[in-house]
Order: C-alpha cells, then structure tokens, then sequence
C-alpha cells in the first residue's frame, strides 16, 4: 500500500536522540536551544520558540498577540481546523476569508474587501485583531498584500506555515517573518521535517519572544527583569500569567536538529516529484497545482482538481478503487466553517464559495521523500485506470 505521507529517519536521526537517552537532560536542556536557533538561523529570524506542535503553537502565538474575548480572529477555510481554533482558545470571535481559485490560499482581495466593508459599516469590532494565513500544500500566501493590509487596518499577523518549512517567497524562506508578526511551523511526521510530534514559533519582536517563552512554560519565569518582586533566593521562580505546558522534549530537538541537516535535500526531491507529477497528469481530466509568482513551495502535499463535465464517478468512488490498487488517497481540508463546530457559532457554507466548489473536486496523491518514480508510476497509471474506466 502506498499512504499519502510518511516520515523518513535516518540512522544518524536514531543516533541523535539515542545520545540525548544517554545525557543528562530529556527535557529543558541543550537540545532545544539549539534545534531553535539551527531553525531561526536557516529562516532568517531572529527568535524561536519550539513547542509540543502547531496547535500549541498557534496558541501561544495568539496569547502573545493579546487576542482576547471580544476580538476576533480570521483565517482560511481550507486548513486544518487548529488555525481557527487557536482564536477559541483565547476566546476570541473568528472568521474566515475565502480562497484564491488558482493557489488555494487565502485571497489577498477578498481579504482587503471584507476589511473594507467591515469599515465602513462601521463594525469596527468585526474588524480582526489577528489574521491567520495559511501556506496550504508550503506554497506561501501573498504575504506581501497581506502585509499591507496588516499595516492600514492594524491587525496582527501570524503565518499558519505548518505545510511550509524550507519553501521560499520573494528573496527569503518562509519563515522570515518580514510580513508578518510570527510564522507557526509544523513537525508532524508527514511534515517536511519532523520531531515526531512538535511545533514552533518564529519572530523578530523581542517583547513577542518573550511572551512567548512565558506561555510555553506555565507563565513561570526565572528572569528577574519579569518578576514583581525580587527573588527569595537561587531557587525562586514567579509565576507572572496564566501559561501552559508546551514544552518540546530534547529528544524531540535533537531528532529536528538531525533532520535539519537532509530539509534541502527533502525539499528538493519533492520539488522533483511534483514537477514529475504535472507532467505524468497533464492528459488527465485533472487540474495540477499552480505557483504564484515569486514563491518556491516545499510541496507538504500534492493536490489536485477534479474536472466534474468529464469525471462521472464520484469521490467516494474513487477513494475506494484506488484504494483496491494499492494507493490511498487523502482530502486538505473540509471547509472549516462547514464543521458542525463552526455551523453551531452561526458560520453558513455559502459565505465561502470557492472554498466549497474546491471542496467538491479537490484530493490529495501521495507525496513524501522516499517516494520513487517507479511508486509514482504506479499512482498515475492506477489513477488513469480509475479516471478514464
């Protein structure tokens, strides 16, 4: 069977994490700094903070950002639901902002055009604090655009890279944070990197990375630049707000810091097989993914389109006999808004129309590192068989 995602671990990844088991510290110790700075240093960023994984991370990065009751939060429809949901963990109101046909990513006017009508309605308290956009598939957003709304109507931004580790957008990684407040990034197993489960935050505001710090381990501090008062003595430490325990293990930093060192060589093979891709289903009744000008993705996953006036079988058809070839297929995402969740909240499918007919024709072919062409063959001459039979 081939899966739509796998991780790939080296022996020098195993060795990694076996001499961590036999230092010191598991957890808090040496490991994390550095796989935080090896991260920072190869985005451009000036700060990281690695967490338990994204959703966590999304988290803190919106308890820095000071989202609150009574604010409001607005995303993509087409991601994982954490995106959103890290807006109702603060409390916070959220909205979606529906996709671009070509990228799949949030639309930059669709986005200014909703700021503007929320504006001159006069709602300003429908106007969002935080805006989360999402890399879908590590393609970027049109960060640049967003950027510029950011700064005319004053909201926070936080890039949702969760797909994106080592893609790149203009002159820079992904990760640079130069449009935006923060940058989440993902390092599930079927990520480009992994650390098994784990997640990090990347900025270049200083107070942002302190704040940050302080969420991640239960609002305690050590520095007494952040206490009340002063300290009682070498053992004291202030809990100074209300925080978590997100704390990423050594074992999880050394596997990312080891799998650092192969995140060109992985992006680069995926780049490989989505170019193949394209080419092996272009005479398909299909629509291959398209790149916006001025990014590189990483390629996280590969997705495609059905073309619905000349496919007559239905999805759930074609799930199940790819399925009986020996491949399974994936869907990135269900429209968030249409979750029973977010239809309880009052959210109605039709405020997000592109994301819906995306939703209708969209699926997902397997695309990971260790993928050979001879597998990748083997996918298109099945999907061949199921499209045309």
């Amino acid at each position: 069977m081939i899966y739509y995602g796998k991780q790939n671990i080296s022996e020098e990844d195993i060795q990694a994490v076996e001499a961590v088991m036999r230092s010191d510290f598991l957890t808090q110790g040496p490991a994390i700094q550095r796989f935080e700075r090896r991260v920072a240093d190869y985005c451009g960023a000036k700060y990281a903070v690695a967490v338990t994984n994204a959703t966590s991370a999304l988290h803190i990065a919106c308890k820095a950002a000071s989202l609150g009751q009574g604010d409001m939060l607005w995303t993509s429809p087409i991601t994982f639901t954490a995106s959103a949901n890290c807006g109702r963990y603060c409390g916070a109101d959220v909205d979606f902002v529906d996709i671009d046909d070509a990228t799949y990513n949030m639309d930059p006017e669709v986005l200014a055009q909703k700021l503007q009508a929320a504006r001159a309605a006069g709602h300003s308290g429908h106007l969002p604090q935080v805006v989360v956009p999402v890399h879908l598939a590590g393609q970027s957003c049109d960060m640049q655009r967003i950027h510029a709304l950011a700064e005319e109507y004053g909201f926070t931004v936080i890039e949702d890279a969760s797909h994106a580790t080592g893609a790149d957008y203009l002159d820079g990684k992904v990760g640079s944070c130069q449009f935006s407040d923060m940058t989440v990034f993902s390092f599930h197993p079927v990520k480009i990197i992994t650390t098994g489960e784990g997640g990090m935050v990347l900025t270049n505001d200083e107070e942002l990375y302190q704040k940050l710090c302080l969420y991640r381990c239960h609002g305690i501090t050590r520095d007494p630049a952040l206490m009340t008062h002063e300290s009682d003595g070498p053992w004291y430490y202030q809990q100074v707000d209300l925080g978590f325990n997100y704390r990423m293990t050594d074992m999880q930093a050394a596997l990312g810091y080891s799998q650092m060192d192969r995140l060109d060589e992985f992006v680069a093979q995926r780049r490989h097989l989505v170019a193949r891709y394209n080419e092996l289903l272009k005479d398909l009744p299909l629509r291959t993914p398209q790149v916006m000008e001025g990014a590189n993705p990483s390629w996280h996953i590969y997705i495609v389109r059905l073309d619905l006036t000349r496919v007559k079988k239905s999805k759930q058809q074609i799930f199940a006999e790819m399925k009986e070839r020996g491949v399974t297929l994936n869907l990135h995402y269900i429209p968030v808004h249409t979750q029973p969740y977010y239809a309880k909240l009052g959210h109605k499918p039709e405020e997000c129309p592109v994301a819906l007919q995306y939703y209708r024709e969209a699926f997902t072919l397997p695309l990971y590192y260790a993928l050979t062409e001879a597998e990748q063959d083997k996918i298109v001459e099945a999907l061949r068989e199921v499209l045309e039979g």
